[in-house]
């Protein structure tokens, strides 16, 4: 079991600052998923953790050793990479196996660690072949199964997923969820895929140019984010995020497209973002703020659809699983799912 700490870490190019003042712990047998945008940083703390990359400034720890000067193979750590990195003119067992022959493993051993993870996998049929007769989906396998006869104590993967097609992705996100279980063993995930995220971790990494703009468990991060970026990020659609200048509030009531919204236990004196998430909409009109809406789209997606609508020039995406849409002019959300944030985008919470 195994603990690992971030101390104020920092990493910059150049005059390009790329992380900054990073402070994490992981649990031991936690899995963590760092997310954000492309250049946020989030495959930059994986190469540090690896050692492919070095660190300016702070420390990485596994159970309370530094790491920093370590060369990568002292590190007790295995990498999966985007692109598998596989030998091509290697069987899968030569693959799975290379890791030990350099560590001058008997063969027993490696025989014994190569068929055990082949068969936690699957690929036990594999074996003898080489990676150009594979698919995409076995490739990944094989290159989590060189991993794992490493034995390691932090599994690291950066974007593993992201060269599968749709369906190869998901049941390739059950594959590594259930592996997790198996070996209860530290894994950092590096994705820019929201859903790998939420459905993987155990807490969840947001960064944002280098910075940590929320560090919480999948459904805190949905449900209770920090500012308007992680609302945004986080959930598809995106949250709707509304402008509301100083003179829609007058005395603590927002005056909201012919609504009045009561900011009972806010202190609100200022232009402000009100935020909604898109499955929070009605479109029965069963709560208490209706608003009038022009219907610009709909996208079908079988169980589900997404409205793209307007109101007096504001865009609002909407997600119902209504199955008939006819005539759409109004819709309607409770007081109770309404997110207000300020006009540096932080959330703004009640006060009492």
């Amino acid at each position: 079991m195994s603990k690992i700490e971030f101390r104020n870490i920092n990493k910059s190019f150049g005059e390009n600052k790329v992380i900054n003042n990073f402070n994490i712990n992981i649990n031991s047998g936690e899995f963590v998923v760092l997310v954000g945008p492309s250049g946020c940083g989030k495959s930059t703390l994986l190469r540090m953790v690896s050692g492919l990359e070095t660190i300016d400034q702070g420390e990485i720890l596994l159970n309370d050793k530094i790491l920093n000067d370590l060369i990568p193979s002292k590190r007790e750590i295995a990498m999966v990479f985007q692109s598998y990195a596989l030998y091509p003119h290697m069987n899968v067992y030569e693959n799975m196996s290379f890791g030990l022959k350099m560590e001058n493993k008997n063969k027993n051993q490696i025989d014994k660690k190569v068929k055990e993870a082949a068969k936690m996998l699957q690929i036990e049929d594999l074996l003898e072949r080489k990676p150009k007769e594979l698919s995409g989906g076995q490739k990944q396998r094989v290159a989590i199964g060189r991993a794992i006869t490493r034995n390691p104590k932090i599994f690291l993967f950066d974007e593993p997923l992201s060269n599968l097609d749709a369906a190869l992705r998901s049941e390739m996100r059950v594959e590594i969820s259930k592996l997790h279980k198996k070996i209860n063993t530290n894994m950092i995930y590096v994705t820019h895929d929201q859903v790998e995220a939420m459905t993987l971790a155990d807490r969840i990494v947001i960064l944002n140019k280098g910075n940590i703009e929320q560090f919480s468990t999948p459904n805190e991060v949905y449900s209770d984010p920090n500012n308007v970026f992680v609302a945004e990020f986080i959930g598809t659609p995106k949250m709707n995020i509304i402008k509301l200048d100083k003179k829609h509030i007058k005395s603590n009531i927002i005056h909201f497209f012919d609504n009045q919204i009561h900011l009972d236990g806010y202190d609100i004196k200022d232009e402000v973002f009100l935020g909604i998430r898109p499955e929070h909409i009605d479109i029965n009109n069963n709560n208490n703020i209706k608003l009038d809406i022009k219907v610009d789209l709909i996208e079908n997606l079988g169980s589900e659809k997404i409205i793209y609508a307007s109101i007096k020039n504001q865009e609002i995406r909407i997600k119902t699983a209504e199955k008939s849409i006819k005539n759409l002019n109004k819709i309607s959300f409770s007081h109770d799912n309404i997110y207000f944030f300020d006009k540096n985008g932080n959330r703004l919470r009640k006060t009492i």
